[in-house]
């Protein structure tokens, strides 16, 4: 196994966990005693600029961060595999479909970025694209996202996780990369299994921004809207979303 790699579980359906712009492989800790790891296998990949690979070179484009997805997959000996994908992991898990629709097995969207990108207006680029350089942007990303409505402790604790495992440079490539990304054309249609999980506090990537892309795009698409939940389900409900995901990729073949 990759060294730095986290990896829950020895089933027989093996699932690649990628994260989002904030997170590392190691944000997805809170989900992990709730997984199921007799039936599943996961895996918590850091992209290159992040955690165990911060220091790592790379161009950071989503076509590299999806061809590394399908190099791990490689080493590890999965030959189909299902992808869960948090917010920007959301647009890298299209990406691998994309690029490798004959593997993924199932797709699951944690607040994830549509294939059609960030669809940012002016003053929301400004505020993201500041946030490369200011903790202060990232803090109030945070707390937009979840809905104005969670402790100054837990915000800080996103803030300092991010700004301790991504390289800058990483991240400022990536937001560009998620951010102005539009490859739906390459994946609609697809009728891949796909489940979207959502927070009901999410005013960015919430329902009616999954209902206009990935229900639009994908034949086979379902959406679940988590109660108590803005943008970081993986900390905010745990276990609600545990199930959820393990529910849905249960019934996939």
């Amino acid at each position: 196994m990759p060294a730095g790699l986290e990896e829950v579980g020895r089933g027989d359906h093996p699932v690649i966990a990628l994260h989002g712009w904030f997170g590392s492989g190691a944000a997805w800790r809170p989900l992990q005693p709730y997984l199921d790891g007799a039936r599943f296998r996961y895996v918590f990949p850091d992209y290159r600029g992040y955690g165990s690979r911060i220091s790592e070179p790379g161009s950071h484009t989503l076509e590299e961060a999806a061809g590394d997805v399908l190099a791990l997959a490689d080493e590890l000996g999965f030959d189909r595999f299902s992808l869960v994908g948090h917010s920007m992991g959301g647009a890298v898990m299209q990406r691998v479909l994309a690029d490798a629709p004959e593997r993924v097995r199932a797709l699951v969207g944690v607040s994830p970025v549509p294939a059609s990108g960030g669809e940012f207006d002016e003053d929301g680029w400004a505020l993201f694209s500041g946030a490369v350089t200011e903790a202060g942007n990232r803090r109030a990303i945070v707390d937009f996202t979840t809905g104005n409505r969670l402790t100054g402790v837990w915000l800080d604790a996103v803030v300092r996780h991010s700004l301790d495992t991504s390289d800058p440079q990483a991240f400022g490539d990536y937001l560009v990369a998620w951010g102005k990304a539009d490859f739906h054309s390459e994946i609609q249609g697809s009728e891949v299994s796909v489940k979207v999980i959502v927070g009901e506090h999410d005013p960015a990537l919430g329902e009616s921004r999954m209902r206009a892309t990935f229900e639009q795009w994908y034949p086979n698409c379902e959406i679940e809207v988590l109660g108590n939940a803005g943008h970081y389900a993986i900390d905010e409900t745990p276990l609600a979303l545990a199930t959820s995901i393990e529910i849905f990729l249960a019934g996939v073949q």
